[in-house]
């Protein structure tokens, strides 16, 4: 079991909202980056959303881009996941995970760590 704790999942239809929060206090080791990630069973994990906790760079995938937004609660080592105008297709089980290292902004997720045990998005049409 990793260091992170997911939640905030649920169902929604489609267009409506959810807001996913993840604690990072039992994280151990230095944060880099700070990310969203999503997987849909027999599907490989996917990044949704990366932010740069040095530069203040967020990254998003082209399918939730403008929908999407990540930010970081540093007073409460928490990072969250704003999503709005959802769609069917945002249905899976979302993953935040922690990078220590450098050039983490760019990766897809296999530098990444700490890995929760996630919370369930269901978006029905």
């Amino acid at each position: 079991q990793g260091a992170m704790v997911e939640s905030g999942g649920g169902s929604v239809q489609a267009g409506g909202s959810l807001r996913l929060s993840c604690a990072t206090s039992a994280y151990p080791y230095g944060r880099h980056c700070l990310g969203w990630f999503r997987q849909v069973p027999g599907k490989e994990r996917e990044r949704v959303a990366i932010m740069g906790l040095t530069s203040g760079s967020k990254y998003y995938d082209p399918s939730v881009k403008g929908r999407f937004t990540i930010s970081h609660d540093n007073s409460k080592n928490t990072v969250l996941l704003q999503m709005s105008d959802m769609k069917p297709e945002d249905t899976a089980m979302y993953y935040c995970a922690a990078s220590p290292r450098a050039g983490c902004f760019y990766n897809a997720g296999s530098v990444f760590e700490g890995w929760g045990q996630g919370t369930q998005v269901t978006v029905s049409s």
